[in-house]
């Protein structure tokens, strides 16, 4: 006859409700940050600070810049969700965001990429040093004043300047390793700025019939397919000739132009057939665009790794 058994604990219904309430709160504001973004700006970040130190950076700078980085991004990301919150609502890729779900609040959220943009500049400031702190700050205002508030409604030339933004990480790990500024990070801010326009015009094509429907005037929205894809392969050209700068500016070793012209080589072959496939007259989906776009992800973030390995190697 079996024995007497213990009584299992049963779980409290309310607590379990409380417990994937928090959950859900803590998913909705790390969403605002928008993680994905951040991660691609931090692979500027990086390699610029090795390159500024010729080899291997102090570790605890490396971690105390990432952490100031993380911060300004996030708050200017939040930021852009409060601002553009009605686009979000509008568009299919963009709906289940935290605020067109009521997730939070515009004013929970308004506050929390304030207290994230203080936090960041204070800590880039006293941890790193005041130029890369006063650089996060004038990207986020760039950011958030001049793109999102003045240039993403109003110009298909949006991303074109509103993306300058996005250029500043290679500048804030260069001088969170030397304290000033020289050609070389300028040359890296070059490469994302003209990389910015392919890359998001790509993920644009794609979602065109959304960006029109949110009144966005993004290029594929007034242009026809062709004339974008044309664009996209001159940005495109320029990115590699930017790339292939930093060679002779930075004084890198064989590793770097052989990577960046192999890398350059396959980006410009996407942009060629992307142009193909639109004088064929093929639109949105059948364009294949996403194809470029994560290529493009590629291209930068293999990039940038070798801007890095390289003074390791003949640094």
């Amino acid at each position: 006859m079996p024995g007497p058994t213990a009584t299992e604990p049963r779980s409290d219904p309310q607590t379990d409700q409380s417990a994937v309430r928090v959950r859900d709160v803590l998913a909705a504001y790390v969403g605002l940050t928008k993680p994905r973004i951040i991660e691609l700006l931090l692979v500027t970040t990086v390699p610029a600070m090795f390159l500024a130190a010729r080899g291997i950076p102090s570790l605890a700078l490396v971690a105390l810049t990432l952490v100031g980085g993380t911060l300004a991004a996030a708050s200017a990301n939040v930021f852009n969700c409060v601002l553009d919150r009605d686009i979000d609502e509008r568009m299919r890729r963009t709906r289940r965001r935290p605020l067109p779900r009521h997730a939070v609040g515009p004013r929970a959220a308004t506050i929390f990429g304030a207290v994230l943009g203080v936090v960041s500049t204070l800590w880039l400031g006293f941890f790193v040093n005041w130029l890369s702190a006063f650089l996060a700050l004038g990207a986020n205002a760039f950011y958030i004043f001049v793109y999102t508030l003045w240039l993403k409604r109003r110009t298909s030339q949006n991303i074109v300047w509103g993306g300058i933004a996005g250029c500043f990480p290679p500048l804030i790990g260069w001088t969170a390793v030397t304290g000033s500024l020289d050609w070389a990070p300028f040359i890296l801010f070059g490469v994302v700025f003209l990389w910015t326009p392919p890359h998001t015009w790509a993920l644009a094509m794609r979602y065109r019939e959304d960006y029109a429907a949110a009144e966005v005037p993004m290029l594929p929205v007034v242009k026809s397919a062709p004339v974008v894809t044309k664009r996209i392969w001159i940005y495109s050209l320029a990115t590699v000739g930017m790339s292939l700068l930093l060679w002779p500016v930075a004084g890198t070793g064989w590793l770097y132009p052989l990577v960046a012209g192999v890398l350059g080589a396959a980006l410009m072959v996407e942009a060629t057939l992307l142009v193909r496939r639109a004088v064929q007259g093929r639109t949105d989906a059948a364009l294949k665009p996403m194809r470029l776009f994560h290529w493009s992800n590629s291209y930068l973030a293999l990039l940038f790794v070798a801007a890095a390995v390289d003074p390791l190697i003949f640094g």
